[in-house]
């Protein structure tokens, strides 16, 4: 007799418990939570930073800590979000195949895409919950060592500090648009080995080359395409009134990326031999 066919809602929460009940994805949220805690230490030991110097907002935090989680943010954006997330994307199917595992899922019955669903759903959880990390720790220890008050934004306006923190939940929830794309990326890596270091280390690779091909003026007109190309443009969100454009641009951009890269990790799943 046939097992009872899960339900996608069951597996992805059976998902989400094994993604977020794992030691190593606590210790990237703690590796990520602990970057806004060096920035705000090493400005509160310092005498003072130069207007002007370091990344943005970084000579603000002193008059009020709640730059301290957009400057963390901004600091993480090139690296250590990639980083994290490729090695939680890398480790989809590739980790489930590596420890044989994989068979098991789909002979419960799953279902592939249903699997495949499921697993970038949980991908795109992290997605959100490393940004987060990011800026609500960063808003922590911002508001234990500094001052808070009203913020001034880009535009020059002055908001008050529920008004930041929304900001910042902003700015997190466009920090996990952009990495939508990277993510459906390291999906389909991700089928292509059965070894999670080789894919987790592909993703992150091709987020570096992507962002050193954006630099460069002579590939001007290949930066729109490049799912890296609207990651720092969450400024426009620091204006009032806040400016959508980047975020509307960003988010079409990502479910670009999304569509192709999820339709060949499907056409590589589906085709898969996982049951030998």
């Amino acid at each position: 007799m046939a097992a009872p066919r899960r339900s996608g809602l069951s597996l992805l929460r059976s998902e989400l418990r094994v993604l977020f009940g794992r030691r190593r994805t606590w210790a990237l949220l703690l590796a990520l939570a602990a970057i806004p805690v060096l920035i705000a230490v090493a400005v509160r030991i310092s005498s003072a930073v130069p207007a002007g110097r370091g990344p943005a907002f970084l000579d603000r935090i002193t008059q009020n800590g709640l730059f301290v989680a957009f400057t963390a943010m901004l600091v993480s954006v090139p690296l250590f979000l990639p980083l994290t997330v490729g090695v939680v994307a890398g480790d989809t199917i590739a980790g489930e195949a590596s420890l044989g595992t994989l068979r098991y899922l789909l002979v419960a019955p799953t279902g592939r895409v249903r699997l495949l669903l499921v697993k970038y759903a949980a991908a795109l959880a992290f997605c959100l919950a490393a940004p987060l990390t990011v800026g609500l720790a960063g808003a922590a220890i911002g508001a234990a060592l500094f001052p808070v008050g009203p913020v001034t934004l880009l535009s020059g306006d002055v908001i008050e500090p529920p008004e930041a923190a929304v900001r910042i939940l902003l700015i997190a929830a466009y920090l996990a648009v952009s990495l939508a794309g990277l993510s459906a990326v390291g999906l389909f890596l991700s089928t292509l080995t059965v070894v999670p270091v080789g894919a987790m280390a592909a993703t992150v690779v091709v987020s570096v080359v992507s962002q050193v091909l954006d630099q460069l003026p002579q590939l001007e007109w290949l930066h729109p395409w490049l799912f890296s190309h609207y990651w720092l443009g969450f400024g426009d969100l620091l204006r009032q009134p806040v400016l959508w454009d980047s975020f509307v641009d960003n988010a079409w951009l990502q479910a670009g990326y999304v569509a192709v890269f999820g339709a060949l990790a499907y056409g590589r799943f589906v085709t898969k031999d996982v049951l030998s």
